[in-house]
């Protein structure tokens, strides 16, 4: 298969730019690896004017901005890239006088690994001042539909994507992996408060992967790493924090109803789910108890991807009628199911929860190439045309 080696993401670069234009501050946040550096050089080589870029991963680098920050940021001017911010969030306070300051000469362009949740104090350091552009893995839109099995299957990290085969695939995981766990979390440590084991945050990230698409339960998740549920919790949050797991959190309103009212956990990379599953091709994974569950958080990322992150919620009654993925957008509230199926049908929770939470539409996303209605206000959708959906659309 021939695949370019650098995947253009114009959205995300657009983006970028147009943050650029409108606040002293911009900031990539997005996992490891995941192309925020290459996004970065992107929009550096298309800059007008001078481009400086400072790489936190560098010792005398981070040396050089611990002892001199002001100085040394304050005297440049163009465009100002700093990469792995978060191993230096004393940055933050930095930055603050100087994006104030009239006589700036200079915009700021960061890139962090860690949500600002783990760094304390940065939301309200910068705020007003910052823009964020979130860094997600690929989408369908940048590899090409044709290519969605091979995503599915991959996940969206640009380098596990083009691996040329399974086993080079296999490989990158590996080395992701532990460097993430024994180099990537240990760097943390500082703004976490307290010590994180690798080996056991190993163990629990693959227990997580058996119980991806699930509703949280720190108490079963606890009994089965013979470890406290506040210590469960801590786990998951770290790795909510660096982009490796998604907590998508319930929507629940007067409806007189007993609703769920806990977060549902999703590994959000669907190859590093696969890869801690112990499957490299795709005839394994269609074998697998989590086949359904994969291609439902797959399918969640790609519609987030489409249409963003904010206000994102999933809808269970005690008496079992669910929606796996509900969106405020445009005053409208979209639904969405995702069926690893040839075929979808509606089912009778389908028809409740339409009525329950007032849907302007309801679409079962799957893995086909046909649309077509199922009933009143219920489609069925193939993913690769999720980008299609907008205000009005439906109906």
């Amino acid at each position: 298969m021939d695949l370019q080696q650098h995947v253009l993401r114009n959205a995300l670069l657009d983006a970028v730019r147009q943050g650029l234009s409108e606040a002293p501050v911009v900031a990539l946040l997005g996992a490891r690896q995941v192309g925020k550096t290459t996004l970065a050089q992107d929009v550096a080589s298309r800059w007008h004017g001078p481009a400086t870029v400072f790489d936190l991963e560098v010792a005398a680098v981070r040396e050089a901005l611990s002892h001199t920050p002001e100085t040394t940021l304050r005297d440049c001017e163009g465009l100002v890239v700093i990469d792995e911010v978060q191993r230096l969030p004393t940055l933050f306070e930095t930055l603050r006088p100087i994006c104030d300051d009239c006589g700036r000469r200079a915009v700021y362009l960061l890139l962090g690994s860690a949500s600002w949740d783990l760094i304390k104090g940065v939301s309200e350091t910068l705020a007003g001042r910052v823009q964020f552009v979130d860094v997600g893995g690929l989408a369908l839109a940048e590899t090409g539909t044709e290519h969605q099995d091979r995503l599915w299957m991959r996940g969206g990290f640009p380098r596990a994507w083009l691996a040329p085969s399974a086993a080079a695939w296999r490989r990158w995981m590996e080395s992701f992996t532990r460097t993430f766990l024994e180099r990537d979390i240990p760097s943390l440590a500082p703004n976490l408060g307290f010590r994180v084991p690798p080996d056991a945050l190993g163990r629990f990230w693959r227990m997580l992967a058996h119980y991806h698409g699930q509703v949280w339960n720190a108490a079963e998740l606890a009994r089965s790493l013979d470890v406290s549920p506040r210590q469960a919790n801590r786990y998951r949050d770290l790795l909510a924090g660096a982009f490796m797991v998604r907590m998508l959190p319930p929507w629940f309103e007067n409806v007189g109803k007993r609703i769920v009212k806990s977060p549902k956990v999703y590994l959000r990379d669907s190859g590093i789910l696969h890869f801690l599953l112990g499957l490299a091709e795709l005839a394994q994974l269609r074998l697998h108890p989590r086949y359904g569950a994969s291609w439902e958080g797959f399918a969640l990322e790609q519609t987030l991807l489409a249409h963003g992150e904010r206000d994102a919620y999933f809808y269970a009654t005690q008496r079992g009628a669910e929606l796996d993925l509900l969106l405020l957008r445009h005053g409208q509230r979209w639904g969405f199911e995702f069926k690893c199926t040839d075929a979808p049908r509606t089912t009778k929770s389908m028809h409740i929860v339409a009525e329950d939470l007032g849907l302007h539409h309801l679409w079962v996303i799957y893995p086909g190439d046909l649309a077509y209605s199922l009933a009143e206000n219920i489609s069925a959708l193939p993913l690769k045309e999720i980008g299609r959906i907008r205000a009005g659309f439906g109906r």
